[in-house]
């Protein structure tokens, strides 16, 4: 019996572990989860996760550099792709020189902008993970309106999410460290604007 006991807490104890694992390596769960007052399942905090991310039509958030961005930003570009992360998330940090590498191969036409959910409590820490990881776009620390209605919304990061120029969510948000981030965004981005019967970009990597 003393041995069946062992057997059995030995595997309790590996399943445990798998599953922790598989948490780091696919993403870090954001605080608004862990502290969601309704007490939703994991598929109904998603569904309203989604809603309030669908929409980002009038806001004003704040640069890393002290700049402004608002929806005149996003007009200016047929698709813009927004990759939410956080200091706290290893898996963020991790694929960010893939970001880096994939903003600086889109064309015009395409955007894109990493936000720091965390990063207004340290903006030294962010600036000093995006430059070595070699990103040179635009990153978002904080905003108001709909900018702010989406970012609290966000449950797990990174989360990365495609919106046309009218500020209109398009497609599903693309939730954990992407193992091929250039084909998964190039596919999510041609989808985009499929969708809005323009011509797809070609594959970042080709």
């Amino acid at each position: 019996m003393a041995m069946r006991n062992k057997t059995g807490k030995k595997w309790v104890l590996l399943i445990v572990m798998v599953l922790a694992i598989a948490v780091f390596v696919s993403g870090c769960s954001a605080e608004s989860e862990a502290s969601d007052p309704a007490g939703n399942t994991q598929g109904e905090s998603s569904g309203n996760m989604t809603e309030q991310m669908e929409i980002l039509k009038d806001f004003e958030a704040e640069t890393l550099e002290g700049g402004v961005f608002t929806q005149t930003d996003l007009a200016a570009k047929d698709v813009t792709i927004f990759n939410f992360w956080s200091l706290m998330c290893s898996p963020c940090i991790e694929e960010m020189p893939d970001i880096a590498a994939f903003e600086k191969s889109l064309p015009d036409h395409i955007g894109l902008v990493t936000v720091c959910l965390d990063g207004s409590t340290d903006a030294e820490a962010v600036k000093q993970i995006l430059s070595e990881a070699g990103y040179e776009g635009v990153t978002l620390l904080s905003g108001s309106g709909d900018f702010e209605r989406c970012s609290d919304a966000i449950q797990y990061t990174p989360t990365t999410i495609v919106v046309d120029k009218e500020g209109n969510m398009v497609g599903k948000a693309i939730i954990g460290r992407q193992e091929d981030l250039d084909k998964t965004f190039t596919e999510a981005v041609n989808a985009a604007l499929k969708s809005m019967g323009k011509a797809e970009m070609s594959h970042a990597g080709n």
